[in-house]
Formats: C-alpha cells, structure tokens, sequence
C-alpha cells in the first residue's frame, strides 16, 4: 500500500467549505467503510476543495470509531438509519475526547446537526441527532466510563482483532495497539547514488525541516509536507517509504556484489518502492517487476522513470508463472505477498474496520500458493524474501514454518521475523541506526541449499 501523507488537522471553517459539508461527506465515508469500501477510493470522490478537511476528520473518526460505536450504543440501543448512525458516529469520534478534538464539542454538536439537517437521508432524524447530541453534552464523563471495559472502544479496534493480538504478540499486543493510533511520520529513502543521507538532512534543516536518520538509508521528518517541495524529489533524489519496508532490499541481497547482473524477481511489486530501492542499489541487476494490475504497473513505470532505472515491468500473475516466465532462473526473488494490511492501519485506518476474522486465513492460503509457485524460479542458492505488512501470525511465522516443512531444499536465514514497533529488529545485519516509528512487517528470508 502506497504511503499517505499524514494530516494532523482539518481546515477551519474559514479556510474551506462551512465545517456541516465536511461533516457530511466524513459521515459519507465512514458509511462506505462499514459497507466494505475502501476511504482511499471513497476520498477520490470527494470534491478537491473539501478533500483535505475531509480526509483529517476521517482518520480521526475511524481512528476512534470503536469508542464513537459504543457511546452510540448507550445513547440509542436502536441502531438508527446508516447515514444517520454514520453522521451520529462521526461527531461521537470527534468530541468524547477534548484532548484530541479538533473543534470545540459544542461547535461540532451544532455542525452536525446543521449536516443533519440538509441532506435528505438524515433530514427527518435530525431531531434524534439533536437530542442524542445534547444528552452527550451533559453526560459525557458518565457515558465515557460506561465504555471503558469494552475493548473494542478502549483501543479502537474490532474486539476480534485484540484478541488476536493478545494471542499472537502476547508481551507487545498493547504497543501495537497503541501504534496504530498514531498519525505516521512522513520517512524518506535518500538515493545514495545522488548524496549521503547526511547531506539531504542539511538540505532539509535548511528549510527548516528537522530530521532523524532511520535505518540503512532513511529519515524521518518531524513534520510533513508535500512532496513536490522535496529538494530533488521528482529527479529521484529521495522517495517517500517508511523504514520498516527499506528493509526489503538489502536484506534480500545483502553480502551480494553491488556491481552483479543479478537476476531478480520482484513479485506483486506495484506501486514500485521496492523495485526502485533494488535497482538503486544494484544498478547492474536484471530485475522483473510484476503485478496482476496493468493500471498499477503504471505506477511502477512512473516511480522507475522518477528515479531514472530501468527494469522490465510485466502485468502478469505471479501464481501462474507459466504464462510469463522464460524459464531462466532468478538470483534473488521478493515476495511482498498480498495480505491483511494489519501492520499499516496507522497509515490506513479504515483497514482494521474492513477485514473479518476469516480474512488472514484465506489470504495465508494465497500467500502459501504464491510460495510454492515462485520457490522452483529460484537457483539453487539462491534467496526469496518472504515479507507482509502484517502482524498476525498466520500470514508470517505460521506461513513461513508450513513452508519450510514442506520443502527440505529450503532454510531460513537470519531473519527479522515479526517488527514491533518500537522494538529493536533482530537478524538484520544491514540497519546503521534505528528504525525509528515505522509500520508492523514481517520478513523470512529464505535461502535454496544446493545439490
């Protein structure tokens, strides 16, 4: 999933439109997402000029919508109407909490029943938003209380998703959790074939932009801002990735001649991080970026032009090697395989209230028929890169062990397993500095014995 600037804070009133229409098209899209939508399409929807506002208050509300449900729940145990609940869910997210509100309750309370009161959907129960509201107002300590047992409004995750956590990561479940809620940093990958990461971080302090280096070839901002203004930006100087995913790369060629024509395979590559990262740091490779998309190899062809490498960019499915293989085989294969996104919900939050339960389960089942397909591409002795964005165990540990019992020409290499935010990663010989905030990953790096 391509990284997102982060906003920290909606336009006022006075910037753009009346705070009601924001309300609206927020309440709008965190509709769609309980329906299954994705906010990344449903924001592509909204007009340019509420678009900012709107995104700000939507990661808000969906960052704290566990919360929002409850409370809700408490004030009417009849659940109103979508829209109405969405738009009742939404100023419940913005103001139970004053410390991260970012408008006086009483200014949102008399928005959103403005927001009630034109549009059709939610016309007629603007007077039960009104009066819910108000109860709100009096009550709120009380009624915030009453939630604090419940789980899934204390961390603002599907209850079935902490649980899963307290099982899998049992000594670091809260500090994922706790992560999630943050807004990420805006983290570059410098292009040491342009500078020293040293010397992009003057650039950037010159502007008055302070950074932190992170990782091999990173830094972290300590405020966003948009890319354009990046010194060097669209002459591939920098990119925008987050520390955990510049791992990638070197990890899977590290101890490998930087001057090679090594063959390797980038599978299910878009939008093209990863496969720019490979070919800065090995100019000389042969490398094949694939993915079942043609409109996202789109993506890939403009990052590699960006940064000014050039590999061979296929829309091809990566389970099916027979319909685009050559049959020679490959140096060095990534497999960032498709997954829950369970690592990235600080970046995307209305990921956590898109999946189900069953989700990991049947993407596991995916990612294990990408493994068995790719593994006989692989030279002997040669590596894969087995990687998700995720932090359940079922589509890291648990995938990778089935793997290596099935398959006795395979053994893992030092590894970084499962990275916690926060936690120092073990088995990766290639960072200089720390990571820094950076999303949940996992990473196997698997090597094929010879003979």
């Amino acid at each position: 999933m391509q990284q997102n600037t982060p906003i920290h804070a909606p336009l006022s009133p006075s910037q753009s439109a009346p705070l009601w229409r924001l309300l609206q098209a927020t309440a709008a899209a965190v509709q769609a997402t309980r329906q299954g939508r994705s906010l990344t399409a449903q924001l592509e929807s909204v007009p340019a000029e509420l678009r900012p506002g709107v995104q700000a208050l939507s990661f808000q509300v969906l960052r704290q919508l566990g919360r929002a449900m409850a409370l809700r729940q408490l004030l009417a145990n009849k659940t109103p109407p979508p829209a109405v609940d969405a738009l009742l869910c939404s100023a419940l997210a913005l103001c139970w909490n004053d410390a991260e509100a970012f408008y006086p309750i009483h200014t949102l309370v008399n928005q959103t029943v403005e927001a009630a009161r034109q549009q059709r959907a939610t016309q007629a129960q603007s007077g039960f938003v009104n009066a819910c509201l108000r109860r709100f107002m009096r009550e709120r300590e009380v009624l915030v209380q009453r939630t604090d047992d419940d789980d899934q409004a204390q961390w603002n995750h599907p209850a079935w998703w902490v649980e899963r956590l307290k099982a899998d990561h049992p000594a670091h479940w809260q500090t994922l959790l706790t992560q999630a809620q943050k807004p990420a940093p805006l983290t570059l990958r410098i292009n040491t074939r342009h500078q020293t990461v040293a010397g992009y971080q003057e650039q950037l302090h010159a502007l008055g932009v302070s950074s932190q280096a992170v990782g091999g070839q990173g830094l972290q901002l300590s405020k966003a801002m948009p890319v354009h203004l990046l010194p060097g930006f669209s002459d591939g100087h920098v990119s925008v990735q987050d520390a955990a995913a510049q791992l990638a790369a070197p990890l899977l060629m590290q101890d490998m001649e930087a001057t090679g024509a090594w063959r390797v395979l980038d599978a299910c590559a878009a939008p093209g991080g990863k496969t720019g990262h490979l070919l800065e740091l090995f100019p000389n490779a042969q490398v094949t970026a694939l993915d079942v998309d043609a409109s996202r190899c789109e993506r890939i062809h403009q990052n590699l032009d960006r940064l000014g490498v050039h590999g061979q960019v296929l829309a091809a499915d990566a389970g099916q090697p027979s319909t685009w293989w050559t049959g020679q085989l490959f140096d060095a294969i990534l497999l960032d395989a498709p997954c829950t996104a369970s690592g990235i919900v600080r970046r995307h939050p209305d990921v956590r209230w898109l999946r189900r339960p069953t989700d990991s389960a049947q993407l596991a089942k995916t990612q294990a028929a990408l493994l068995k397909a790719l593994w006989p591409l692989l030279k002997p002795g040669g590596r894969m890169l087995y990687c998700t964005c995720s932090v359940f165990k079922t589509e890291g540990d648990e995938t990778v062990q089935a793997f290596l019992q099935r398959n006795t020409q395979a053994q893992l290499r030092p590894s970084p397993g499962h990275l916690i935010p926060g936690q120092p990663p073990a088995g990766v010989p290639v960072v200089h500095n720390p990571l820094g905030e950076h999303d949940g990953f996992y990473y196997a790096l698997l090597e094929k014995r010879q003979g």
